[in-house]
């Protein structure tokens, strides 16, 4: 059986998807957007809002680096500004920040589901295709390189800060 390099990507999606799922359980929607306070001591680490929200960014870049049209699925100009590679997680006690939980929720796991349907469906030759991406192309040289970071490592990397995260509130390993 030939299995493609799209569902290759796609399967570590989805595993991390699954644990994603797993360490949202139990965050108080009050302590979503907020540093984590272990015996009242702030630690400014990236909570659960900026973990989501800045991977929420990235399955429209996969989407159009796979053929996806502009447009089929679209980051709210909001997350832009507040979650990109250059943004700082900021403590939001009055959620007038970020954008509320479900929103963020909702657009991670859409467009990660999404985009673990459209790896499904790609041809071998599109994933093989030079990185246009000019600034990772050279760690990253093929499309399909650049995207089983995205989906694996990148999404792994930020969801190993919310588990930490977890752990500083005091709600134990997912």
């Amino acid at each position: 059986m030939t299995y493609s390099t799209g569902n290759l990507i796609a399967d570590s999606c989805r595993l991390s998807l699954s644990y994603a799922e797993k360490l949202l359980g139990g965050v108080p929607d009050e302590r979503f957007a907020r540093f984590a306070a272990p015996g009242g001591q702030v630690i400014a680490s990236n909570h659960p809002a900026f973990v989501l929200g800045h991977l929420a960014i990235y399955p429209s870049r996969v989407l159009r680096s796979i053929g996806g049209e502009k447009g089929e699925f679209d980051v709210p100009t909001s997350f832009e500004t507040v979650f990109s590679r250059d943004a700082t997680c900021e403590d939001d006690p009055d959620g007038s920040i970020y954008p509320g939980r479900e929103a963020i929720v909702d657009h991670f796991f859409r467009g990660y589901r999404l985009v673990i349907d459209r790896l499904r469906e790609t041809d071998e030759a599109t994933l093989q295709k030079p990185n246009p991406n000019e600034a990772m192309a050279g760690r990253f040289p093929t499309i399909g390189s650049m995207n089983a970071f995205y989906c694996g490592g990148h999404l792994m990397v930020h969801l190993g800060q919310l588990s930490a995260w977890r752990r500083m509130e005091g709600l134990g390993s997912a």
